[in-house]
């Protein structure tokens, strides 16, 4: 069955969903019930992170190749990463306000992902600057690849050379060090796995009209 695939996105993000708010989880101090947002808030970054590789991976193939099929996927998969961004970042806020006692603090993770975040926004307005349809493609690819290789050390290599307050960063444990509660797993793993192919769906639906679009206009 050739779609398969999006029937196991819905019953993960289904599952992941409900299992998130409905089960039970471990009683930490200072987390409490706000742990529940560990099926939410990182699967979404993890889905981030995956879908601006393959963003990156089609730009390479872009400038092997000039198929403008390649850039428009490209775009497609940078739209959605910057969008599981935000909604990291407004998760990671609200979570912050619970626990840390503050929308937003001077984190570097914090600043690292908002610094990445603009970045890839500022590769949208690049994007519209251009009127010709291959320059735009060649420099927005050669900036996709120059984006990814900023943001990954910018939310994953800074962070742990300084001081953080962010779990897994500046000397603090990760969530699997101090959650003890191996039921967490059943739903986070599917999360993860969820968001991430609902990622790449949403990609490639933003890639078909991009190219239907295409097509109208050439006709």
């Amino acid at each position: 069955m050739k779609n398969w695939w999006k029937i196991l996105t819905v019953i993960l993000v289904f599952y992941s969903m409900i299992g998130g708010l409905l089960f039970d989880v471990p009683r930490l101090p200072i987390l409490n019930e706000t742990i529940r947002n560990l099926y939410y808030h990182v699967p979404l970054w993890f889905g981030m992170i995956v879908v601006l590789l393959i963003s990156m991976i089609n730009a390479i193939n872009y400038l092997r190749t000039s198929n403008i099929t390649f850039d428009q996927k490209s775009v497609a998969y940078t739209n959605t990463g910057i969008l599981f961004g935000v909604l990291g970042v407004i998760t990671g806020s609200i979570w912050a306000k619970f626990t840390w006692g503050a929308y937003w603090t001077n984190d570097p993770k914090l600043n690292g992902a908002a610094i990445g975040l603009l970045i890839y926004l500022a590769y949208v307005v690049l994007r519209g600057s251009f009127t010709d349809e291959m320059q735009r493609a060649k420099v927005s690819a050669v900036y996709n690849i120059f984006a990814y290789m900023v943001f990954i050390p910018l939310i994953f290599v800074l962070p742990r050379l300084t001081d953080s307050l962010h779990p897994g960063n500046g000397g603090n444990p990760g969530f699997n060090a101090y959650d003890l509660d191996n039921k967490m797993r059943l739903v986070f793993y599917p999360a993860v796995l969820g968001i991430i192919l609902l990622g790449v769906w949403i990609s490639q639906i933003q890639s078909k009209i991009s190219n239907l679009i295409s097509k109208n206009e050439e006709v």
